[in-house]
């Protein structure tokens, strides 16, 4: 028996409203939380992170050199790794599940997909959430921390590479992740973030050496952040708009390629909790299909999903 639901009206309008959040919190928490959560955006962020910069020079410069030891093993690990990074991890895990729940699975299987996530080395779960939801929240307005309002580079990489990194900073994320913060592992996840990664390094070596190394790591992570901030920067410069939305989200029909689905990114903005973002039969959305044959395996329920209806086209939350 399929565990689908149609999003209602009210529901959409009332997880429309405030998307940043999926529970809320007391001003008297937030006063405890810790940290203050800085200013982000170009005006406020000042200064190359050299650290991450650092990072971002080696998996680049990994990346050519990949191009140059090309092995058949090396390829299968950059495929496996990509597919449960990227399409699992991002696309299934931090973004439709942990980000806006739009489904529902069984714990240890919420944790597996979290540790997938990790190794599109994009940061833990409450630093990726918790930015995603404040995106959500501010997207094109002051405050976005990767609108292309302040540059096309800025949305695609400045944002990353200039000011201080908050992928450490759990109590000033808390706030917006109050649901990840009560789970332990979750928090645990966050601080060890990389060592899913490292594990993953060994596992290619000893399948196919060094070769694997850089196909497996350097050039399938260096390829699968640009494809996601490419969701960032592309998809809300070209593309169409299906939905009158309150930022300038598009759909982009070669990043949803590229990512699996996420591309369908105005779809997305209009109906920020829905499982599905393809919601038309030719708008591929592999990241969906995944989340499909979950429910098929019994591990998938209550998942949420938006239909495009002509009639009433309008996102979720409109008036």
């Amino acid at each position: 028996m399929s565990s689908q639901v149609a999003i209602p009206e009210a529901e959409e309008q009332s997880l429309s409203a405030a998307p940043v959040v999926v529970t809320a919190v007391p001003a008297s928490s937030r006063q405890e939380s810790g940290s203050a959560m800085p200013k982000l955006g170009r005006r406020h962020q000042h200064g190359m992170n050299w650290f991450t910069t650092s990072f971002m020079i080696l998996f680049h410069a990994g990346a050519i050199a990949a191009l140059f030891m090309f092995t058949w093993k090396a390829l299968l690990c950059a495929l496996v790794l990509w597919v449960l990074a990227t399409n699992v991890g991002i696309g299934m895990s931090y973004h439709r599940l942990l980000t806006h729940r739009g489904y529902r699975v069984p714990k240890w299987l919420e944790y597996a997909l979290a540790v997938c996530g990790t190794l599109a080395l994009e940061g833990g779960p409450v630093f990726w959430v918790s930015l995603h939801r404040l995106h959500h929240q501010m997207s094109d307005h002051e405050g976005d921390p990767h609108t292309p309002h302040e540059g096309g580079w800025w949305a695609h990489a400045g944002w990353i590479l200039i000011g201080d990194s908050l992928s450490g900073e759990t109590d000033a994320l808390a706030r917006y992740v109050p649901d990840l913060m009560r789970d332990p592992f979750m928090v645990w996840l966050s601080k060890y973030h990389w060592v899913p990664e490292v594990v993953a390094a060994f596992l290619c070596y000893a399948i196919g050496g060094w070769p694997a190394v850089l196909w497996g790591i350097f050039l399938r992570t260096t390829l699968g952040l640009h494809a996601t901030w490419l969701v960032n920067s592309a998809t809300h410069m070209w593309g169409s708009r299906r939905f009158g939305t309150r930022d300038d989200s598009r759909n982009n029909w070669w990043v949803a390629l590229i990512t699996g689905g996420e591309g369908w990114h105005n779809n997305h903005h209009a109906h920020p909790v829905s499982a599905r973002h393809g919601l038309r039969w030719y708008e591929f959305d592999v990241n969906y299909y995944g989340i499909w044959l979950l429910e098929k395996l019994g591990l998938a329920q209550e998942i949420k999903t938006a239909h495009w209806d002509p009639s009433n086209p309008r996102p979720s939350g409109a008036a």
